[in-house]
């Protein structure tokens, strides 16, 4: 039983449903489902009790979140006294990785613990699950997303399957992932597979939802800050502060060792302002769990990630000053960072982004 879901999710591939099933349906029930359906003109007895057994799978499922063996993913990393995170794999996501490519991290406090980030699909949500019950058997009790992408998204459906009430998003996060539900569901199957994807659902109607900021209190004294310093790698972009244990966690508008990336909706001069806006009101004592790369502390990340935006924004804006074109642009020196993961994939689309910024592009 424990393997069903992964193995006939990939059966299901093999015998034709590729991708057929709709996001509220299992592959496994979907069969039974049409079973009944084949079976109805000649028993109805059989029929009524396919169907029934097929609506008590989806129940179960639901029941316990997932039905499958955890992920070999990376143990968790203690941060400091009840803070920890599991480290994502520094490139993109694929198979290989699970869809795990940016930071899972979860605080133990008096009440309950507190998850950043869902997971990019109910098999990951359900495998960091595992390692917080080996650290505490308190229930999580509240789950924040950083921003609309799916790593951060899709495995909601399983915490809330397993009777997690407090979920957490922007509203504008919120908003552009139910909207974009269906195709950021099925690029993170194309990319990282269907049987771990298969299962995620959008609930995103179980969000509560905040603009700017919000303060969620979590017993013993202590809060956590839900805030939007303001746009960046996404349009929406939430950290989470807990001033009781002097530990940010960025999401994306931090990025440690591995190379920020633009994407077409990145604002990287708004993103350069946010991150100021944070410098200005986190202290410097602070200790950082990026979106990417391992914990850190506030100079470390004001150098990954501010420093070489404000760099990179000079740098292109004099190639434009210089009357330059974008294929001069992306010869920008930026071997400074070669070391960095992802380098030869961001470097010089980062460079061409920035002046297109500036620009609006060669014509």
């Amino acid at each position: 039983m424990q393997k069903r879901v992964l193995i006939l999710a990939m059966s299901s591939v093999l015998l034709g449903f590729s991708g057929a099933v709709s996001a509220e349906e299992d592959p496994y029930v979907a069969g039974f489902e049409q079973y009944a359906k084949e079976l109805g003109a000649h028993s109805v007895t059989l029929e009524d009790s396919v169907d029934a057994y097929a609506k008590d799978v989806i129940k179960t499922e639901q029941k316990v979140g997932y039905i499958g063996d955890a992920l070999p993913i990376p143990k968790a990393v203690k941060v400091k006294d009840g803070v920890y995170t599991v480290v994502g794999s520094m490139i993109w996501h694929n198979p290989s990785n699970f869809g795990l490519n940016n930071n899972l991290s979860f605080i133990v406090f008096k009440d309950g613990v507190f998850v950043f980030n869902a997971g990019a699909n109910p098999a990951l949500a359900y495998s960091l699950h595992k390692q917080i019950k080996q650290v505490t058997d308190k229930p999580v009790k509240w789950v924040a997303v950083e921003n609309n992408q799916g790593h951060a998204y899709l495995g909601a459906s399983y915490w809330v399957d397993v009777g997690v009430k407090n979920l957490y998003s922007s509203t504008m996060a919120n908003d552009q992932f139910r909207a974009g539900f269906p195709s950021i569901k099925e690029e993170w199957s194309i990319r990282v597979g269907r049987a771990i994807t298969s299962s995620a659902r959008n609930v995103c109607d179980k969000f509560t939802t905040f603009d700017g900021e919000l303060k969620i209190d979590v017993g013993g004294g202590e809060y956590v800050l839900l805030k939007d310093f303001g746009p960046g790698h996404t349009p929406a972009s939430t950290s989470a502060y807990i001033p009781s244990r002097k530990v940010i966690l960025t999401g994306d508008i931090g990025f440690n060792e591995r190379m920020p990336v633009f994407f077409s909706y990145t604002d990287s001069f708004a993103w350069e302002g946010s991150f100021k806006n944070m410098l200005d009101q986190i202290p410097m004592d602070t200790t950082v769990i990026p979106g990417h790369g391992t914990p850190t502390d506030m100079p470390t990340i004001k150098r990954q990630t501010y420093d070489y935006l404000v760099y990179l924004h000079k740098a292109v804006q004099k190639v434009v000053d210089d009357g330059g074109s974008m294929a001069d642009a992306e010869k920008v020196d930026q071997s400074m960072y070669k070391d960095r993961p992802v380098f030869q994939q961001a470097a010089k689309n980062n460079a061409r982004h920035i002046y297109t910024e500036i620009t609006g592009g060669d014509f």
